[in-house]
């Protein structure tokens, strides 16, 4: 793992401290590098662990390479002294050279999400990533399941298949992934016309079979005392939720803008819409960690 900055950290050292306290993290999406900054910041003003992420598809839509990504997160933890603990993370990814880059550029964690294959092709993939990964020092997480959408720019169906338990157990002890994606109700993007739900005896019925550190993806629009519960389960629940949609949504609201920008469309808005833009995406950060994550002024734990 190629990182001179001690607090950046791998995502299975973040969540062996969250599931134990638990309480969840964020991993935030940016989607815009400009963006990274704000939620840098929005944590290290909360004190709170936190993961910033982007995905394969992201990469492509907004038209970013991982060193880009990467090169950006590594320039604001410096120049805003993050002291924090972060995870620099690549969510969804279904091509091992693009885990390759992201690896060399930096990115304590890469996501392989080969979800939409049989189980045992899924598992052959997963484990490949997961060698691959772990040789270079870099936390692994793995998808069972489908999780739905009503925004493809992470997944590309809105069909939803729940995870099954007992494959997990399987899954997880032949893949060694460090977490898992678990699909239980919630999906990506937008809630038009479903309601977000949470399959609570299937989150603790998997957590039964297998001691994998549990990831919710889709936590954009899912109401606070939701992801409480599931972060505060028996024998632990959920210790990472990802939360991309909402950050776009108020960055786009606070400065007058319906549609997606590209990242370079994003650079090259005027400093004033730049300073508003930021101030939307940090508030929002800020408010994830202390209403909904519960993971406010838990970066001392992680102190040596």
């Amino acid at each position: 793992m190629k990182t001179k900055n001690k607090n950046v950290i791998t995502l299975k050292t973040m969540l062996e401290k969250a599931e134990k306290g638990r309480y969840a993290v964020g991993s935030f999406a940016p989607r815009y590098t400009t963006m990274i900054r704000p939620i840098l910041i929005a944590g290290e003003k909360a004190q709170s662990p936190l993961i910033v992420q982007i995905s394969q598809k992201e990469l492509v839509r907004y038209g970013i390479t991982p060193a880009e990504f990467a090169s950006e997160f590594y320039r604001s933890v410096e120049s805003e002294k993050i002291s924090v603990p972060v995870v620099l993370h690549l969510d969804h990814t279904k091509d091992l050279q693009v885990i390759k880059e992201a690896i060399e550029a930096g990115f304590t964690s890469v996501m392989i999400d080969a979800s939409e294959k049989p189980l045992e092709e899924n598992i052959a993939i997963s484990k490949e990533a997961a060698e691959y990964a772990h040789l270079h020092g870099v936390s692994v997480e793995a998808e069972l399941g489908k999780i739905g959408t009503t925004d493809f720019v992470e997944t590309d169906s809105d069909e939803e298949l729940y995870t099954d338990p007992v494959e997990a157990e399987r899954f997880v002890r032949e893949t060694e992934a460090d977490a898992l994606a678990v699909s239980v109700g919630t999906a990506h993007g937008v809630y038009l016309v479903r309601q977000p739900k949470i399959d609570y005896k299937r989150l603790e019925a998997i957590r039964a079979l297998t001691p994998v550190h549990l990831v919710l993806h889709g936590g954009s629009g899912v109401p606070a005392e939701m992801i409480k519960k599931a972060t505060k389960l028996p024998n632990g629940g959920i210790s990472k939720v990802n939360i991309a949609t909402d950050l776009e949504v108020a960055l786009l609201e606070a400065i007058g803008k319906e549609e997606r920008m590209t990242n370079a469309a994003c650079k090259d808005l005027t400093s004033e819409q730049m300073q508003i833009a930021q101030q939307a995406v940090e508030v929002t950060v800020h408010d994830k960690i202390e209403n909904f994550l519960g993971s406010k002024n838990k970066a001392f734990e992680f102190q040596e």
